[in-house]
């Protein structure tokens, strides 16, 4: 696994998704200087204004603004890109990266997901398309998001067979409730043998477990119907970071990095006071890991929730 770990530079990475058109520019330019300085240097970026999120967002190209206002070279950060499924392959791939680079206004990606289909689609395509995007030099390494587990093993099978470069990692929800697809058995057989990295997202679950009860923005879907024990376990999550001394987000980031296969915890912040507590997960996890695993038990919420491997 620790080759895995090293597609990234960085155990955090800043989201995209309603982070960037959330602040005030120059609060942006900011906090992107910030995070990088910290060691936080991986971008998960998106042109989100596509498929079932076609809502005019901008905030892709507010990340491109912010990153050149900061003045930062292209050699400090990684971009983690992605590539939708809700169109293809009547949307092709090339044709989605020349309008998502040029959005951000960047020549390439350093990874990207793909992911988020409304309907199945042929594997050993996707996976061809992904390798010419490869050899064309748009990105390094890709990775699955939101596939049946099926698919997932199609892809790795097909990569295999035919010497393609395969995916590396899974961008999947995971937290102290979400735990199904990423240590069921499904995706848990890729981690535990080393073949794949585990990116985990909506670790905060939209803002639900920090005690949000409407967030005020879009957030991500429910598999399983679940959310609303999601929102009576954030009052139980909030008295066991308690014990910790520790704030909600820096348990349920704690939590995630006790996975052995994560490499990276993906977040969403909008101030600088959100990025600066949530750096603080970093040293809870080293002095609390195992504790912290015990800890958060019982808030396993969705055991029962894509135990066939689908979402």
């Amino acid at each position: 696994m620790d080759g895995q770990k090293k597609l990234w530079h960085s155990v955090f990475g800043l989201g995209s998704w309603n982070t960037w058109d959330r602040m005030e520019f120059d609060d942006a330019v900011a906090l992107i200087s910030a995070a990088v300085d910290a060691g936080v240097t991986l971008f998960d970026v998106a042109h989100y204004d596509f498929g079932p999120h076609a809502e005019q967002s901008r905030t892709d190209v507010l990340f491109g603004q912010a990153v050149r206002a900061a003045g930062l070279a292209r050699e400090r950060y990684q971009l983690c890109g992605k590539l939708w499924l809700w169109d293809y392959p009547r949307t092709g791939f090339a044709r989605q990266l020349d309008v998502a680079l040029d959005r951000v206004g960047v020549d390439r990606a350093d990874s990207v997901v793909v992911g988020d289909y409304l309907h199945r689609v042929d594997i050993a395509l996707v996976v061809i398309d992904v390798n010419e995007q490869i050899r064309a030099g748009r990105f390094d390494s890709w990775g699955v998001n939101n596939w049946v587990a099926d698919d997932l093993d199609l892809a790795l099978e097909f990569a295999e067979r035919e010497g393609l470069c395969p995916p590396s990692f899974a961008q999947l929800k995971y937290s102290v409730v979400r735990r199904s697809m990423a240590e069921g058995p499904f995706y848990g057989k890729h981690f535990a043998s080393g073949r794949l990295a585990l990116q985990a997202s909506d670790v905060f679950e939209g803002g639900v477990l920090l005690g949000t009860r409407t967030p005020a923005r879009k957030i991500g879907a429910d598999p399983g119907g679940i959310r609303e024990l999601v929102h009576q376990a954030a009052d139980m999550l909030g008295a066991v970071a308690a014990d910790f001394g520790a704030s909600r987000a820096q348990l349920a980031i704690a939590f995630c990095l006790c996975h052995e296969a994560v490499a990276n915890v993906l977040f969403g912040v909008s101030r600088m006071a959100q990025l600066t507590d949530n750096l603080g997960a970093l040293r809870l996890w080293r002095e609390h890991g195992e504790e912290i695993q015990s800890a958060v038990r019982e808030l396993w919420l969705d055991k029962e929730v894509s135990a066939d491997g689908t979402w």
